[in-house]
């Protein structure tokens, strides 16, 4: 099967859809099939990434104005001209907004359907960035997805939104996670001295730093004896959450081999963003055999069984950030158990497993085309 992958961001950016992307890519290549990928162009002087399967076809872009992690895709005759030349069975559009939407539209007119994977929250980052703007976030998601032949969305949570707004031809697609990568053997004792000198219980964030992200809701974890915050990861909120947090130690940005080892060094891991639609750490964590504190809303409620693999919390709430992981700091047997348990529950959520489910919808829209164009 030839599949063109449409993505908003790919490796060398971290995020959840790069993620993603890369991981389909990989996977459609090793059960013999036949990937391109189309992508904004990294940032001037970043290399793309070398561990790419496929030919990646960058589009020219821009940094996102107060957000230059982020790239925008800007007009550009290479995607439809990857389109024609490379005759895909299915489009495959990653978290489609700004190249999605011009993919959707090139598919649309070469009668190639379109699997289109919903992954960001657009509805809750109009509230953060703009404190407005919900409704007409929704109808431009509806508007997008409604033009494809179908949505994949990661969680019940995704799933339930984006019905109750009318998007149609919705299923389940939930993400994978490396367990070979990210295992409790990786636990790193001369990592946890650097980390703690004085054997304080660490407590860890992974991710974007954000204002979506309220990482800030750890100001009152920081406070806690005993305990030492690790904030990994990089974003536009890095300078204001240093002085937020006090005494936190901040790692910047740490991938492969190197996350792994610092997740698996935490004693608890700690999510405070509310607008996830997966959240794809928590995995990680749960496979390194971490219990979990979360906010309860969005991807997190599919993940974390509250009371067997982590705690459930109230969103935006700092108060029960902080109360949760006291509660776990005082309970070494508890955190053991939970993390055990966490990592039972990920072992079989293989990114192999995931993306034969991936195949299946596809191998599916294409069949319903096809009985469409017969009938």
């Amino acid at each position: 099967m030839r599949v063109v992958i449409v993505t908003e961001s790919f490796p060398p950016d971290v995020n959840g859809v790069a993620h993603c992307a890369l991981q389909t890519a990989r996977h459609l290549v090793a059960r013999g099939h036949d990937p391109v990928v189309v992508a904004p162009a990294p940032a001037p002087g970043q290399r793309p990434d070398a561990s790419a399967p496929c030919r990646v076809v960058h589009v020219p872009s821009l940094p996102l104005p107060g957000y230059p992690q982020v790239r925008v895709a800007l007009p550009s005759r290479r995607l439809a001209a990857t389109l024609i030349e490379h005759r895909p069975d299915v489009v495959h559009l990653a978290s489609p907004f700004v190249l999605g939407v011009r993919g959707m539209a090139a598919a649309a007119r070469l009668g190639i359907p379109a699997v289109a994977v919903y992954q960001t929250d657009l509805a809750g980052y109009a509230r953060t960035y703009m404190g407005a703007g919900e409704a007409a976030a929704w109808r431009r998601i509806r508007a997008v997805h409604s033009a494809a032949d179908l949505t994949l969305a990661p969680s019940s949570a995704a799933l339930h939104d984006l019905e109750t707004h009318g998007v149609p031809r919705v299923r389940l697609w939930q993400r994978g996670v490396d367990t070979a990568r990210f295992r409790p053997e990786l636990r790193d004792e001369a990592l946890r001295r650097e980390l703690a000198p004085h054997g304080e219980l660490l407590v860890g964030y992974v991710g974007r730093l954000a204002p979506e992200k309220q990482v800030e809701l750890l100001a009152g974890v920081c406070d806690l004896p005993g305990v030492r915050v690790v904030i990994t990861g990089d974003g536009p909120s890095l300078p204001s959450l240093r002085q937020t947090l006090p005494g936190a130690v901040f790692l910047g940005r740490r991938t492969g081999d190197e996350l792994a080892r610092i997740f698996a060094s935490l004693d608890v891991f700690a999510h405070t963003g509310p607008f996830e639609t997966f959240c794809q750490t928590v995995q990680e964590a749960m496979a390194s055999g971490v219990p979990v504190v979360a906010p309860a809303a969005g991807g997190p409620l599919d993940l974390v069984a509250h009371g067997r693999t982590g705690l459930l919390v109230t969103p935006h709430d700092a108060d029960a950030v902080r109360d949760a992981v006291a509660d776990l700091a005082a309970d070494a047997e508890r955190r053991a158990t939970f993390g055990a348990t966490a990592r039972i529950t990920v072992e079989g959520r293989t990114w192999a497993a995931i993306g034969d489910q991936l195949i299946g919808h596809y191998e599916n829209v294409r069949a319903a085309r096809r009985t469409a164009v017969a009938a």
